[in-house]
């Protein structure tokens, strides 16, 4: 059975080996930060993000998009890390929204490897914000559980990561967010259907009409 969590309520983990699910209904950036026994990240090297998707026991999205599965294997997280936040922020200098306040309410679940949920938020009354720390997993006394957060920041991205004691935040996040407007600028729509053979109208090469629609030979050249 699920747990639908509010904001500051926790559930245990009943496994390591994780999906975290974020649907946002408009492109957003997902990342994770990793967190020390005091919550705080130590380093670039301890963000995941669409530039580096990949740490140890943890992989988030290559870009943005509405939808996001994040990989998470807790065993293979390093014995410092007491604490994966994950993060949602909107991509900047691309004409979407500027804050999730004219959003739906993202919502996030963490889910087992065959897709049933363990835990879900859906994450309310956010305003003027652009950066929401959506949940975290956490050890206590051996075990792992999950909290809905839902804090969001006006400051984006750049402010989240400086609160998490980041050396050097908004550097990454700008970074992080020129290289998503990067990729969004050069995204094109998809190509139209392929039209199958029997919507074609096949004609020989050099063929003239023929009586009823029939194609006849081109007359040779006199």
């Amino acid at each position: 059975m699920t747990a639908e969590l509010v904001r500051g309520q926790n559930h245990p983990l009943p496994q390591t080996r994780l999906e975290i699910r974020v649907s946002a209904g408009r492109p957003v950036v997902a990342g994770a930060t990793l967190g020390d026994e005091h919550g705080a990240v130590r380093g670039a090297e301890w963000v995941a993000h669409p530039g580096s998707p990949q740490l140890p026991g943890l992989e988030v999205s290559r870009q943005a998009a509405a939808d996001h599965r994040l990989a998470v294997d807790l065993e293979a997280v390093p014995e410092t890390v007491h604490r994966v936040s994950v993060l949602l922020a909107l991509p900047v200098g691309v004409g979407g929204p500027v804050s999730f306040a004219s959003l739906a309410a993202p919502f996030v679940a963490v889910t087992s490897l065959d897709g049933s949920e363990v835990a879900s938020y859906t994450i309310t009354g956010l305003d003027a914000e652009s950066a929401v720390v959506a949940l975290e997993l956490y050890r206590r006394q051996g075990a792992w559980k999950v909290r809905a957060v839902g804090q969001g920041y006006a400051g984006g991205l750049a402010e989240m990561l400086t609160d998490q004691g980041l050396p050097h935040g908004r550097e990454l996040a700008s970074t992080i967010l020129d290289a998503v407007a990067g990729g969004l600028a050069r995204s094109v729509a998809a190509p139209p259907p392929r039209t199958t053979d029997s919507d074609r109208v096949r004609t020989n090469a050099g063929a003239l009409p023929g009586p009823e629609g029939t194609q006849q030979p081109a007359a040779a050249p006199e």
